[in-house]
Formats: structure tokens, C-alpha cells, sequence
């Protein structure tokens, strides 16, 4: 067994699993990646740890400087990734969190020591977005990694994730992946474009108006500036439409198959069956997802026990992801 110094060191290189049981056509291959698998629980580990480190490549951070101060709005992974790696490193977080999140999001963001500075629940991330941008602007001796426009964002999926998906998965024909804040899918996205030829990049993203834990609509008023400076609009070739009460479905589906996942994986698996039905027939190909999460950050929305249609509608109050 490998034997490794820090925590830190188990970030990437996670596990890829067959679930072509769940394809709709024989022809059709179905690979996830399962970034739950990180130390943190999420892919959101791997910017994390990016950010940081390209920080203190920047002089931003010096390791071991006391009083040093981050603040970074979140509605989940990314602000529990970042108060995981600020423990080990020294850092005071501050996470700018939307006031109607789900109880273990809170839990875990505490236990590795952030402080919680609570948006408006009802103007979601992006209301933790504007909040998170006016403290920085007011207090510029913080650190403001600002995710969803710092270059460490893809670049942490372009040097890990993208050649990790390529060498375990050579055969890749198409990559699906949700639009959060873009990283992923630029990262991966532009790494796989430039290594295999013929590749597709399909985007899954709920309808505009409507949540999806952990994704968002570009249609919704905030578009991520990593999709505009990474050309996102270039780069996709399609973008599917995935609905709150499809992920929830989705969840439960992977569970037969003993997946016990986060509920944006759903979505991105129910894209990915909506990609598996446009091949032709007499055509082989192999989708790779990414699984974002796994399940237990989740079970206070009784997505796996609950009336489904009383989880869709309980998701429109609590941000769970």
C-alpha cells in the first residue's frame, strides 16, 4: 500500500468505474470518475489545492505567515475543499454561504475551522458571489482566490483530471460534465480537444429559473468569466437540459448499482443517457461523467427515502450541494 506525507497528497487521481449497465443502447459505453474519492469528498479538491498553491507561487500566500485571511463564496464543496486545505496550511477562511444551505454543509465547513459569513438564502450563489466580491473590495488586505475567474481553476482539471480521464479511458469518444463554475469542463474539456481528435464536450445544465444542486444556467444572469476567457462557447458542442426532478431520479438509479452519489452526478448521468440516445446504431462510443460528490453530504434531503416530487420541491428552499 502507498504510504503518502500529507493529505494533500491524495488529491486526484481517483477511480474510474463502468456503469454501462445504466446506457440505453449495447453500443454505447458509460465510464464515471468518481471525485468523491478525494480526501475533501468532492472534485472541488483538486481547485482547491490549485488555488492555494498558484497563491503562494504568487506571493499572495506565504506558508506559516500568521493572521493571513481568504475569503471565497461558496454553496458547498468548494468552501469545505479550501477550509480543508487551509487547516493544514495556516489560512483563516472566511466562506461567504448562502443562509439557506443544508446542515451537513454547515457541520463541515466548521469542523475544519472556516467562518461563515451567511448571503441571502434566496439570492443563491450568486447572491454569495456579490456579497463575497463587496468584502473583498472593502478589505483588500484578504485574499480573494475568486473562483469562478482564477485560471487555477481549470488548470487544476487541464494537468490532472484531463490526463487522468485519457490514459484510464483512451478509448473516450465524448466527455459530460455539469456547468457550475465551468473549471471542470474548460480544464478537461481543452486538454482531451487537444490529445483526442474527434472528441465531443457536452455541457449539462438546468433549465433557466430552475435549481439543479451544483449546477447553473448561464441564462440565469451570471456568466463565470473562466467560461468567457476559457472560450466555453468554442469549446462545447452541446448543452444539455437536465431538470431537478431528472437528477433526483438519476441518484436513485445509481444507487441500484450501489453508487451512492451527489445529486448534480444525477443530472450529469441523465446527460449522459440523453448523449448515449443520439449515436446511430451502427456506431461504438465511450462517454466518460464525472461523479461530483457522493451521497453523504446529502441525506438531510431524503433524495433516496423521500416522496420524490417533496424532495424537488424541499430543493427549491435548501441548497443542498
Amino acid at each position: 500500500m502507498a504510504r503518502y506525507e500529507s493529505v494533500l497528497e491524495l488529491v486526484g487521481e481517483t477511480p474510474v468505474i463502468n456503469v454501462s449497465q445504466l446506457s440505453p443502447k449495447p453500443n454505447v459505453k458509460i465510464f464515471a470518475k468518481l471525485e468523491g474519492r478525494n480526501p475533501a469528498g468532492s472534485v472541488k479538491d483538486r481547485v482547491a489545492k490549485s488555488l492555494v498553491e498558484a497563491a503562494e507561487r504568487d506571493g499572495l500566500l506565504v506558508p506559516g505567515k500568521p493572521g493571513q485571511i481568504l475569503i471565497e463564496p461558496s454553496s458547498g464543496n468548494t468552501g469545505i475543499a479550501l477550509a480543508m486545505v487551509c487547516r493544514i496550511r495556516g489560512y483563516h477562511l472566511k466562506v461567504v454561504l448562502p443562509g439557506n444551505v443544508s446542515i451537513e454543509r454547515r457541520q463541515l465547513l466548521e469542523a475544519w475551522g472556516a467562518e461563515i459569513i451567511d448571503s441571502p438564502g434566496e439570492e443563491g450563489s450568486n447572491g454569495a458571489v456579490r456579497l463575497a466580491r463587496k468584502l473583498a473590495g472593502e478589505n483588500p488586505e484578504w485574499v480573494f482566490l475568486y473562483q469562478y475567474a482564477n485560471p487555477a481553476n481549470p488548470q487544476a482539471h487541464y494537468t490532472t483530471t484531463g490526463p487522468e480521464i485519457l490514459r484510464d479511458v483512451p478509448e473516450i469518444t465524448h466527455f459530460v460534465a455539469g456547468l457550475g463554475t465551468s473549471g471542470t469542463l474548460m480544464g478537461v474539456g481543452h486538454y482531451l480537444k487537444d490529445h483526442k481528435e474527434g472528441v465531443q464536450i457536452w455541457a449539462i445544465e438546468p433549465p433557466s429559473g430552475e435549481q439543479v444542486d451544483g449546477l447553473r444556467s448561464l441564462e440565469d444572469g451570471y456568466v463565470p468569466p473562466i467560461f468567457t476567457d476559457q472560450r466555453g462557447a468554442e469549446l462545447l458542442d452541446r448543452k444539455v437540459i437536465v431538470r431537478p426532478k431528472e437528477s433526483i431520479e438519476w441518484v436513485r438509479k445509481m444507487s441500484e448499482i450501489g453508487l451512492f452519489v451527489g445529486i448534480s452526478a444525477g443530472a450529469i448521468m441523465q446527460g449522459a443517457v440523453k448523449c448515449a440516445l443520439t449515436i446511430p446504431d451502427d456506431q461504438e462510443a465511450t462517454i466518460v461523467t464525472i461523479v461530483c460528490d457522493d451521497g453523504w453530504k446529502y441525506l438531510s434531503t431524503g433524495a433516496w427515502t423521500d416522496d420524490i416530487d417533496e424532495v424537488v420541491d424541499r430543493a427549491k428552499r435548501i441548497i443542498y450541494f
